[in-house]
C-alpha cells in the first residue's frame, strides 16, 4: 500500500483520496441538516487535497505544468449528485475523491460523502485543465501522476 499523507489535506491509499469533514453550525440549514451546497465545498477541498497531495512527492510535477501551461488551473465542466441521506452537526463525513478517467485536458472523478460505512452523496466531477483562459493538454507529468493513482 502506497500512502501519501497530510493531517490536513488528508491521505491518499490505494489509489484513493480520504479526507475527513467534521460539520459545523455553519453548514447546516434552519432544519439542522447540512445545507447541500455545502457538499459542493466539502467535495472542493477534497479535490483540490488530492491534487495538493498528489504533487507533496514531486514538487517538479507542478513546477513542469506551470512551465507548460502558464497560470493553469483546474475547472468543473461537468458535475452529476446524487444526495442519499443527509448529515448533521457534529457528525465526522469523510470525503473519498479518486480519478475515474484522465484523458488529454480533463480528468472525470469519482468522489463520495460518507459517514462511517454509509453513503451519503455520490458525485461524478469532470475537471478540465485550463490556460490563458481556453482548455490545454494536462502536462504529461502531472496526467501520468492521476493515471498512476487510478484504480
Amino acid at each position: 500500500m502506497n500512502a501519501v499523507s497530510n493531517p490536513l489535506d488528508g491521505i491518499i491509499a490505494d489509489g484513493i483520496h480520504r479526507m475527513p469533514v467534521r460539520v459545523y453550525y455553519e453548514d447546516t440549514d434552519f432544519s439542522g441538516i447540512v445545507y447541500h451546497a455545502n457538499y459542493l465545498r466539502f467535495m472542493e477541498r477534497g479535490r483540490t487535497n488530492y491534487l495538493r497531495l498528489l504533487g507533496a512527492d514531486q514538487h517538479a510535477l507542478f513546477a513542469e505544468a506551470e512551465n507548460e501551461a502558464p497560470g493553469f488551473a483546474f475547472v468543473v465542466r461537468a458535475m452529476q449528485l446524487d444526495f442519499l441521506k443527509p448529515s448533521k452537526m457534529d457528525d465526522l463525513l469523510d470525503v473519498l475523491t479518486r480519478p475515474l478517467d484522465v484523458k488529454g485536458a480533463s480528468i472525470t472523478l469519482h468522489q463520495e460523502v460518507r459517514r462511517g460505512d454509509e453513503l451519503l452523496l455520490e458525485a461524478r466531477v469532470k475537471v478540465a485543465f485550463v490556460s490563458g483562459g481556453r482548455a490545454r493538454p494536462i502536462p504529461k507529468a502531472l496526467r501520468t501522476a492521476m493515471k498512476a493513482d487510478q484504480l
